[in-house]
């Protein structure tokens, strides 16, 4: 159903790199989405007729999950812990889209029990919803995904994308690269440096080439994300955590981040404004450290640019002299 991706050279703070451009992948399935659920695509799933999922109102999970289950045609509910007047009054983003494909959104907090779920995290809530909500008896028909896909399955697309970067760094001649993407559930970049590990191996090519996954924390800060790494691959896989020092709050708007989204834009790509600011901001400062020689750098664009319809209003109303 994906082609690979294409990768396009872009100037970043006075040095060329290089763009993996996930987020052309498909125009449904955007970015890092388009691989984690790669699986239900090319699986046999005919039992299922409901998907459930959890995350947040705006989630690209969420607009991506409602395409699946649209294609599919799988009756798809998706729990929030929380949708603020706004949205509802005026829907948009993400969440206008898959209403628009037929998801239905529920509030935990408006569940008939909702007293049981009070104190729990989502994650926690969805394992208690799952087993004890009455719709959900039917355990082989159900398809449970994780919030922010963070599952095994998730390894399947993600194993296609460290066979595109191993083949396009051969083609290249390229016998250093560092790959980065900035994470919030790690998944993509835990799989991503374990597949890259797996098969340089089995293609004996060690030797010859040294592909180094890295990445940053969004949300959680870095320990929150090596638990992350934990619940999914051994630690001998775990990518590299770098951070520029500075503590992001995973939604919170920032001058820093608004500007460098502006400044990375002017290439003509457009990224997106929660997870790439943060993830160019780290890596502009690793990059002019002293112990980084110069390299070639491979930044994984991960898609997510419709929930820009939303945070770019946010942004110009917190900032009106920056626009």
């Amino acid at each position: 159903m994906f082609s690979i991706s294409p990768v396009q050279a872009m100037n970043f703070d006075g040095r060329s790199i290089y763009i993996k451009r996930d987020d052309l992948l498909h125009a449904d399935f955007s970015g890092n989405k388009a691989r984690k659920f790669y699986h239900f695509l090319h699986h046999d799933y005919s039992h299922v007729t409901q998907l459930v999922a959890s995350g947040s109102a705006q989630a690209n999970s969420l607009y991506s999950l409602s395409v699946l289950a649209k294609l599919q045609g799988w009756k798809f509910d998706y729990y929030v812990s929380h949708i603020n007047t706004f949205l509802l009054q005026h829907p948009q983003g993400n969440y206008a889209a898959a209403i628009q494909n037929g998801a239905n959104i529920i509030d935990v907090s408006h569940l008939a029990d909702a007293e049981n779920l009070q104190g729990m995290h989502l994650d926690d809530a969805m394992q208690y919803i799952v087993s004890s909500h009455p719709n959900y008896t039917d355990k082989n028909q159900l398809l449970f995904i994780p919030e922010g896909g963070r599952c095994g399955y998730a390894e399947t697309g993600i194993t296609q994308l460290a066979t595109e970067i191993i083949q396009w760094a051969q083609d290249r001649r390229l016998n250093e690269l560092m790959v980065f993407l900035p994470s919030g559930t790690g998944t993509t970049a835990a799989y991503l440096n374990k597949q890259v590990i797996q098969q340089l191996t089995q293609l004996s090519l060690t030797e010859v080439f040294a592909i180094e996954v890295l990445t940053c924390s969004t949300v959680g800060g870095d320990k929150y994300l090596r638990q992350q790494f934990s619940q999914l691959v051994d630690e001998i896989y775990f990518p590299r955590i770098i951070n520029d020092g500075h503590k992001y709050h995973f939604g919170k708007l920032s001058q820093r981040c608004f500007d460098m989204w502006k400044t990375v834009c002017q290439s003509g790509i457009e990224f997106e404004l929660l997870y790439d600011p943060v993830g160019f901001l780290v890596l502009q400062h690793y990059l002019n450290s002293q112990a980084v020689s110069a390299t070639n750098v491979l930044y994984i664009h991960q898609g997510g640019a419709l929930g820009n319809k939303t945070m770019l209003p946010r942004y110009q109303r917190k900032f009106p002299h920056s626009v």
